[in-house]
């Protein structure tokens, strides 16, 4: 059985948000709804907007409103202990999508 180590934030959303992720090290960085990240917390298969990065701060724009689970592992090819907690600094903040502006209408 494969024990995965990694960070995770729930959170709600807007479509047109941005994720901006810092990271020490080259990490994976997923955006994943409800649904794939059960898959992914049981090895299952799961699509999700992201990807390896080793550049930063990444950044990922939300496809759509609600929920979204962000996670983040580093990429390494040696075993990772199962006691111990990722090894990495990490920021994640989110720049919020400026509702656009109603248009106004002149009465006459």
């Amino acid at each position: 059985m494969c024990i995965m180590k990694f960070v995770h934030q729930r959170e709600y959303l807007k479509e047109g948000d941005t994720v901006v992720i810092q990271c020490s090290q080259t990490c994976n960085i997923r955006l994943m709804s409800d649904a794939n990240f059960r898959s992914f917390k049981n090895g299952g298969r799961h699509t999700y907007h992201g990807g390896a990065f080793d550049r930063f701060p990444a950044k990922i724009k939300v496809p759509s409103t609600g929920y979204w689970n962000i996670t983040l592992d580093t990429v390494t090819h040696r075993a990772i202990s199962v006691t111990r907690k990722p090894t990495f600094t990490h920021k994640i903040k989110f720049v919020r999508n400026k509702d656009t502006p109603q248009p106004r209408y002149q009465e006459e």
